[in-house]
C-alpha cells in the first residue's frame, strides 16, 4: 500500500516507482506480460508470424479499399439500378468482414475452449465465399446467352441451395460425428476429415477444369469473351489442383504444409479477385455508361451545335 500511495503523490510515478527499495523490476514484466504474451500468441503462435500477418494485412487492406471505394460504389450502383449488382455488393461486403474477422482470430483455433467458436465462424466464413464462388460460376455456365448483370439472378436460387447442402454436410460432421473440420493439427486429423476435402476440392477442380477445357474448344463461343474470366478461371483451377493435391497428401508434412499455402493464398485474395474479376468490370462500364449520357444530354442541351458551323 505504500507504494502505491507514493506513486499516487509523486508527478513522476514510473521514476517514484523506481527509486522505492521495495521496487522488483521483474514484477514489471510479470504485470505487463499478459499484453506481451497475448500480442505473442496472436500474432506467432499457433500458425506462425508470416501466416497470420499476411492473412491479417491482406485482408485489412481489402476491407479499407472497399470503405473508401464506398461511397463511389454505391452512387455507380444507385445509377445503374441493378438490383442483382447490388445484392452481390452487399455479399461481398458481408463475406469480406467475416473474412477479416477469421483471419483476425487465427490464435482461436489452437486455444482450449474456443474450438466451437472457431468452426462456426469458419463454417460461416467459408460458407459465404463458396456462395460468391458458385454464383460467378453460374454466372459463367449461362455464356454469352447471359448478356448482362442481370443475368445473375437466375443464379442466385442454385447458389443458395448449393451452398445450403454444403453447410448442412459440414454441420453433420462439426456437431453429429464431432469431427473438427477446421481445425488443422499436423499428425492429428482424422482421415474422415481429409476425405470430405478431397472430395469437396475434386469437384472445384473438375468445374473449373471443364470451364478452362471449353475456352480451347469449339465451345468458347458459349463463355464470355472476357479475358479477365479466363485469367479468373485459369487462377482458381490452379489453386483448387494444389489444394486437391495437398488433401490427398494429408499424411505427409508437406501435405499440410501445402494445404495451408493454398487456404492463406485463398482467404488472403480470393475477395480482391473476385472484386477485378466481376464487379471491377461492372464499375467501369457504368463509367462509360454514364459519360454516354452525360454527352447525350449535353448534345440536345445543344452545346456541340457550334463544332457543326
Amino acid at each position: 500500500m505504500r507504494v502505491l500511495e507514493q506513486i499516487a503523490q509523486s508527478p513522476f510515478p514510473l521514476i517514484a516507482l523506481s527509486q522505492n527499495p521495495n521496487f522488483n523490476s521483474s514484477s514489471i514484466v510479470k504485470g505487463g506480460s499478459f499484453f506481451g504474451s497475448g500480442l505473442y500468441k496472436w500474432l506467432v503462435e499457433c500458425h506462425g508470424f508470416l501466416h497470420n500477418v499476411v492473412l491479417i494485412v491482406s485482408s485489412l487492406c481489402f476491407v479499407l479499399y472497399l470503405s473508401f471505394q464506398a461511397k463511389k460504389s454505391f452512387s455507380k450502383l444507385s445509377n445503374g439500378r441493378s438490383h442483382i449488382m447490388i445484392a452481390y455488393y452487399g455479399c461481398l461486403w458481408l463475406v469480406s468482414l467475416l473474412n477479416l474477422a477469421w483471419c483476425c482470430l487465427q490464435a482461436w483455433e489452437c486455444t482450449p475452449g474456443k474450438e466451437v467458436a472457431w468452426n462456426i465462424l469458419s463454417l460461416f466464413t467459408k460458407s459465404g465465399m463458396l456462395f460468391l464462388e458458385v454464383s460467378l460460376l453460374a454466372f459463367l455456365f449461362q455464356g454469352n446467352y447471359a448478356s448482362g448483370p442481370e443475368a445473375l439472378a437466375r443464379t442466385f436460387g442454385i447458389s443458395g441451395l448449393v451452398v445450403g447442402l454444403d453447410i448442412i454436410l459440414k454441420a453433420v460432421y462439426l456437431f453429429g460425428f464431432g469431427i473438427p473440420l477446421f481445425i488443422d493439427s499436423n499428425g492429428q486429423s482424422p482421415h474422415v476429415k481429409w476425405g470430405l476435402w478431397v472430395v469437396h476440392r475434386l469437384v472445384l477442380t473438375a468445374v473449373y477444369g471443364i470451364i478452362l477445357f471449353m475456352y480451347h474448344s469449339k465451345w468458347r463461343e458459349r463463355l464470355p469473351a472476357r479475358p479477365a474470366f479466363y485469367k479468373y478461371i485459369t487462377i482458381m483451377f490452379i489453386l483448387n489442383a494444389l489444394a486437391l493435391f495437398a488433401c490427398v497428401l494429408n499424411g505427409a508434412s508437406f501435405g499440410y504444409w501445402l494445404y495451408g499455402v493454398t487456404n492463406v493464398c485463398y482467404h488472403a485474395f480470393y475477395l480482391p479477385l473476385i472484386y477485378v474479376t466481376f464487379l471491377a468490370d461492372f464499375f467501369q462500364e457504368e463509367d462509360l455508361r454514364l459519360e454516354n449520357v452525360y454527352y447525350s444530354e449535353m448534345k440536345d442541351a445543344g452545346f456541340f451545335d457550334a463544332d457543326w458551323e
